[in-house]
């Protein structure tokens, strides 16, 4: 996918294009020292990675006030969701590196994101209008980790693989929701789990 093929599946500006120019290439330029995707991506980064993040924006409420991205590793979804104007993005990665590079990313992007350096169980207490993550934990887990963010009115934003029936049924054993299965615009094998309502069994 081209930056031309990403503008027509996502409507943004030319400027939003070129600031995530910007971050493509410094994350190639960081990947030849610390691994932030997997490498056979960065050749198809605008659709793996971009639109794989982009996709989630029009997927939240109307009107969201703070956004949390779990896991956020080399910022996706968080900081695509920043750059393409969502307000109040925090970003939770435990590894230092990976933060680095973050803030470095939101430097040369003029984005404004709150990078939390550690371990999710440690993060700063808060209720968010959106919860997202991407590949970072079995789903049982996520919610787990994810619980202690849902307020009332959350929806959690988790983009899964292909073994997401498996983990649809384990979760059902811990946890009750309100749940949607939507199809990823960016991976034929890829879903989203649209969740509200998340509560213990």
């Amino acid at each position: 996918m081209s930056p031309e093929a990403f503008r027509a599946a996502i409507p943004v500006s030319r400027e939003t294009t070129e600031r995530l120019s910007v971050y493509a290439a410094m994350l190639a330029k960081w990947q030849r020292a610390i691994n932030l995707v997997g490498p056979g991506t960065l050749s198809d980064i605008w659709r793996r990675h971009f639109l794989d993040s982009a996709q989630l924006l029009p997927l939240a409420p109307p009107s969201v006030g703070s956004w949390l991205d779990l896991g956020s590793g080399a910022g996706f979804p968080g900081l695509v969701i920043a750059i393409l104007g969502q307000p109040n993005v925090h970003l939770v990665e435990s590894d230092g590196r990976k933060c680095a590079f973050l803030g470095e990313v939101a430097r040369a992007t003029g984005t404004s994101v709150a990078i939390h350096q550690c371990r999710i169980e440690s993060a700063p207490p808060m209720f968010a209008d959106v919860i997202s993550a991407r590949a970072l934990a079995p789903l049982p887990d996520l919610l787990r980790l994810a619980a202690r963010f849902f307020g009332l009115n959350s929806t959690g934003l988790f983009l899964k693989g292909q073994d997401v029936d498996n983990d649809l049924t384990e979760a059902s054993k811990s946890w009750s929701m309100s749940l949607e299965r939507l199809a990823s615009r960016s991976d034929p094998s890829g879903v989203i789990l649209r969740v509200k309502g998340l509560s213990r069994a």
